[in-house]
C-alpha cells in the first residue's frame, strides 16, 4: 500500500467530508445506495499493482486453452443451461484478498472469479466522487492498461452494445426495484442509454424478444445479463408464467448465462501459481491435508458466500454427500494492510475485465475493491464496524 498517499488521506479526512462524499454520490440516483461504500479508496503502489496485474493475466491464460470448455462443462447445472452458448465470456470478474506471504511480503491471493458483470457502471461514479471530495491527484488512477474514463466508457460500450442501437439492447434482471446493484443499473443505463427491464417484463412472439417502451413494442436483440439463477431457484414453477429464457431465442447474450458457471469456483482447481490457493475438488481428494484449519470448505453451487464451512473438521467432509459439488480450498488470510485512524483494516481488490466481441482477450479495465474487519469480507460480518464496505483502488498513472 502506498504509506505517503494513506499518510495524506487520513490527515484530510473528516466525518463531514464522509457526508459530503455519501450526498454527493446518492445525489442523482434514483434512491440512495442500500449497501456500505467505505470512508476511504484503496491506494496501491507501482509494485502491488504489477502483482495483481501479473497474478490475472496467468489466470485469463487458462481460460483462454482451447480445451477450457470441456474442462468446465460440468459446472452447468443441466436445469439452468441455456441454449446458444458464444465461444467466450464479454466480462471476467477476479477477486483477490491483500495478504502476507511467508517471506513478509504483501501479495495478492485469490479468492473467487466470475464469468459475469460486476458494478462496471458504479464504480467510475465512486472514482470520480472519492476524487472530488477528498482532493485526490490526477497521478493517481482507477483505471489499467492506460484507460481514462473516456476511453474506458467508450470499451464499455462496445462490449454491451456492440454494432446495436440502445433501445435494441436492454439490461435485465429478475426484478430490477429489488437489486442491491439497482444503483449500477440506473448509472449505465445513463452512461449507455439502455433500458432496464425485469425479467417479467420480457414478452416473446416466436422465438422473438421484446419490451415495452412507452407503450411501443420495442425488439431486444442483445441482452446485458444480471440475472443470476440462484435467485428464481426456489420457485419451480417459475417459468409457467413468464419467457422462459432458456430456450433457444433470436437474441444475443452479454454476457451468456452459462459463463457465470464456467468461471466461477469450478475454475479454482485448474489454476495454478504463487498467487492462487491450493484447490482441490472434494471427490478427487486422494488424503485429508495434515493442517486441514487452514482449509476452506466451499459449495461449487451457491451464492454470496452461502454454505461455506470455515471451521473444517474431517467429520464434515465424511458428511458431505455430493464432493463432487464442493471444494477445498486452502484459506486465505487477510492481511490488515489498510490503515484506519483506529487500526487497521482488511481489503479484497476485485479486477474487472471487458470482452467485446471481436477482441482477441479481454482487457483489464477497472477495479472494485471492499474493506472488512469481520471474519469475512459481506456485508453481513462487518454490519457493526466503520471503515469497511465497497470502495475502490487508486493506481499510480
Amino acid at each position: 500500500m502506498d504509506p505517503l498517499a494513506r499518510k495524506t488521506f487520513n490527515a484530510g479526512f473528516t466525518d463531514t467530508k464522509y457526508r459530503q462524499f455519501l450526498n454527493r454520490l446518492n445525489g442523482n440516483l434514483q434512491n440512495p445506495i442500500p449497501f456500505r461504500v467505505a470512508e476511504t479508496p484503496i491506494f496501491l503502489t507501482k509494485d502491488f499493482t504489477s502483482k495483481l496485474v501479473d497474478a490475472g493475466n496467468s489466470i485469463i491464460n487458462t481460460i483462454l486453452q482451447p480445451d477450457f470448455k470441456d474442462l468446465t462443462e460440468r459446472a452447468i447445472p443441466d436445469k439452468w443451461r441455456v441454449a446458444q452458448e458464444n465461444d467466450h465470456p464479454h466480462f471476467i470478474a477476479l477477486d483477490f484478498g491483500i495478504c502476507k506471504d511467508a517471506n513478509g511480503q504483501i501479495v495478492p491471493k485469490l479468492i473467487e472469479l466470475q464469468g459475469f458483470p460486476s458494478l462496471y457502471g458504479f464504480q467510475v461514479n465512486l472514482g470520480d466522487t472519492y476524487r472530488k471530495i477528498f482532493d485526490i491527484q490526477n497521478d493517481k488512477t482507477i483505471y489499467f492498461n492506460e484507460l481514462d474514463k473516456k476511453a474506458y466508457l467508450k470499451l464499455l460500450k462496445k462490449t454491451i452494445l456492440g454494432p446495436y442501437k440502445p433501445d435494441e439492447v436492454v439490461l435485465m434482471d429478475v426484478n430490477v426495484p429489488e437489486q442491491k446493484t439497482a444503483v449500477d443499473f440506473d448509472i449505465t443505463s445513463r452512461y449507455l442509454g439502455i433500458p432496464v427491464v425485469s425479467l417479467s417484463d420480457l414478452e416473446q412472439q416466436g422465438d422473438q424478444l421484446f419490451y415495452d417502451a412507452n407503450g411501443e413494442k420495442k425488439r431486444i436483440k442483445r441482452i446485458y445479463n444480471r440475472l443470476i439463477f440462484d435467485e428464481i431457484d426456489g420457485d419451480p414453477n417459475i417459468f409457467d408464467h413468464i419467457v422462459d429464457i432458456r430456450q433457444a431465442l433470436d437474441v444475443e447474450w452479454i454476457t451468456h448465462p452459462n459463463w457465470f458457471y464456467r468461471i466461477s469456483k469450478f475454475t479454482m482447481p485448474y489454476l495454478t501459481g504463487d498467487y492462487i490457493p491450493r484447490t482441490q475438488f472434494l471427490h478427487e481428494l486422494s488424503q485429508i491435508p495434515p493442517d486441514l484449519e487452514n482449509y476452506v470448505l466451499k459449495p461449487l453451487f451457491s451464492f454470496a458466500g452461502q454454505g461455506v464451512i470455515i471451521d473444517v473438521k474431517e467429520s464434515d467432509i465424511f458428511h458431505i454427500p455430493d464432493p463432487e459439488n464442493w471444494i477445498l480450498q486452502q484459506k486465505v488470510n487477510y492481511e490488515p494492510v489498510i490503515q484506519s485512524p483506529d487500526g487497521g483494516v482488511k481489503a479484497e481488490i476485485r479486477l474487472l475485465y471487458l470482452w467485446p466481441d471481436g477482441d482477441e482477450r479481454p482487457t483489464l479495465a477497472i477495479n472494485l475493491a471492499r474493506l472488512s474487519r469481520g471474519k469475512m469480507i459481506g456485508v453481513r460480518y462487518n454490519k457493526d464496524f466503520d471503515w469497511v464496505g465497497g470502495t475502490i483502488a487508486f493506481m499510480p498513472c
